[in-house]
């Protein structure tokens, strides 16, 4: 999977999320049931990553919820500076839109962080981020800047 460069300066406004659904950085009394989220529904890495979120300050972790329920999530500036991910959605949320808004919603917290660009490392569904926020392939990313990392 290749790394992807996003153009912050360049990103399309943000729309309406669905009925009921909002987004927001992830609170600190929060972090045991987002971190039983992500452990129950994506890779035990990402709750490293998660839990390195959870401890910026303010949250570099932003939750979508409904209803009071975790539907997903995204980190940013965490793997490495000015880097997204990792995100998820719950299985069963996914087809909504959801990933798609806490992709933006993130991607604009790097542009006001100062960032002029924005890295995906190891992006799966590349035509996904390309359609949705303008990315670019890294020529010779591949297999991804942390491809080497221990297990």
């Amino acid at each position: 999977m290749p790394d992807l460069l996003v153009p912050l300066y360049t990103l399309p406004q943000l729309t309406a999320l669905p009925d009921g659904v909002s987004i927001r950085p992830a609170r600190p009394y929060e972090s045991h049931a987002l971190l039983d989220f992500v452990r129950e529904h994506f890779f035990a890495k990402w709750v490293s990553e998660v839990t390195v979120a959870l401890s910026a300050q303010p949250a570099k972790v932003l939750i979508a919820e409904e209803g009071g329920r975790c539907l997903g999530f995204a980190c940013y500036d965490v793997t490495a500076r000015g880097f997204f991910g990792p995100t998820g959605v719950a299985p069963n949320e996914r087809g909504r839109g959801i990933g798609k808004h806490l992709l933006m919603h993130t991607l604009n917290q790097l542009r006001h962080a100062g960032f002029a660009y924005a890295v995906i490392g190891q992006a799966g569904p590349v035509d996904f981020y390309k359609a949705a926020c303008g990315a670019i392939v890294i020529p010779g990313s591949e297999p991804g800047f942390f491809g080497n990392s221990i297990a």
